[in-house]
Formats: C-alpha cells, structure tokens, sequence
C-alpha cells in the first residue's frame, strides 16, 4: 500500500470488506495480529484505522471484548433513506446543495473548470440532438459535478458525487422514452454556464433553482 497514508488505506480496505460481507454487522472483527497479516501493515496503522472507523460509527470499541462492526453502518442508513425518499424530498435537498454550489463556483472558478462545465454541456446537446437518453444523463451529471468541482469545496463536491446515483436513477424513472426534459432545459444550462463565468452570483442561483423547480 502506497502513496497514501497506511491508515488511511487499511480503513478504506476494511470498510469495504465489510461492505462485501466478510466482517458481518455484530460481528467481532479478528484480533490486531491477524489485522496486520491480512492487510500487510504495522501495528500502528491498524490501530489508526480501527479508530477512524470507530469515529466514523463503523465499528464499535469494547474494552475487554474486541471490536465489533456497527448493526446499522452509516452508509448503509443513508442508502436506504434515499432509495425510499420520494422525488419532492430529493430535489429539496438538491436544490439547498447546488444553490450553495454555483454561489461558490461564481466566486472561486479557474478557466480550467469553465472548460470543463462548458465541454459537458457542449456533450449534453450533442447527446439532445442524437436522442440519445443514457447520453443525455451522462452529460447532465457530469455539467453539474463539474460546477460542484469549481466550487472549490471538496465536502460540497463530495456530497454532490454521493448524490449523482439518486439523480441517475430519478432520471430513469422520469422518462422511459425519449429527450424531451433534457432538451426543454438545455438553454437554462446554457445561461447557467455565463452566469457562472460573468459571475453574477444572483442569476445563476436563480437559474439553478429554475432548473430544478422544472426537473419533472
């Protein structure tokens, strides 16, 4: 494990083999020895880990008995209240997170990342004109993960990329058939883009809420 810190590392490979099924919820996880053979590190880097991810509500610490992963894992809570939120609930918390997203992408964005933004909608017309839908949703995740990522917030960005499977699979429901939301709105994404590069703030929260008060 390289170009990375070990713990850091260790903690992403445990999470994930819980996630696998490999430590099952309630279930005591082996003991440091068999820790450090199983993921080829010290002693120090497993410690760390366990406590990252006993921090993060993962594991559960137990002096005297071991360590034992959660019965509920975060991850797998929020999974599950979104694939049960109805579409009203989604497109509120979208709203309040891509509102924040292009106020701070107006104020922080390189011409890199405008050349990003404007590359994916230049995709998602291209994919309008070709009536090609899982093009389409591509291109329209992609215009506005790349908004989050000139907002230069790595917590919003993140939270944003948490998010796009929700909105993917809305998109797939919306419309069995067909461009036709995707074609109605491009001009909203259009204006979106120059609203952006002439930062004017005001506008592009204006127009994102647009975008989303028409999303369905």
């Amino acid at each position: 494990m390289k170009n990375q810190k070990l713990s850091d590392q260790v903690s992403a490979k445990i999470r994930q083999d819980i996630l696998d099924g490999k430590y099952k919820a309630g279930e005591k996880i082996p003991a440091e020895p068999e820790l450090m053979k199983a993921y080829e590190v010290g002693r120090s880097s497993i410690r760390e880990a366990i406590k990252s991810l006993a921090m993060s509500g993962i594991l559960k610490v137990q002096q005297g008995s071991g360590t034992f992963v959660n019965e509920v894992l975060p991850e797998e809570n929020m999974t599950e209240r979104l694939r049960v939120a109805d579409f009203d609930e989604i497109n509120a918390v979208r709203k309040l997170l891509e509102e924040e997203i292009v106020r701070l992408a107006v104020e922080n964005h390189t011409q890199a990342e405008l050349n990003e933004i404007e590359k994916q909608l230049t995709l998602r017309k291209q994919a309008i004109t070709e009536e090609d839908r899982p093009a389409c949703t591509n291109a329209d995740i992609a215009f506005h993960l790349a908004i989050a990522n000139a907002s230069h917030n790595k917590v919003l960005a993140s939270l944003y990329q948490n998010f796009t499977h929700t909105i993917r699979t809305f998109f797939s429901k919306r419309e069995a058939q067909g461009i036709g939301h995707f074609a109605m709105s491009h001009h909203l994404h259009a204006e979106l883009l120059q609203a952006i590069k002439n930062k004017r703030k005001k506008q592009a929260q204006e127009l994102i809420r647009n975008i989303l008060d028409h999303n369905y």
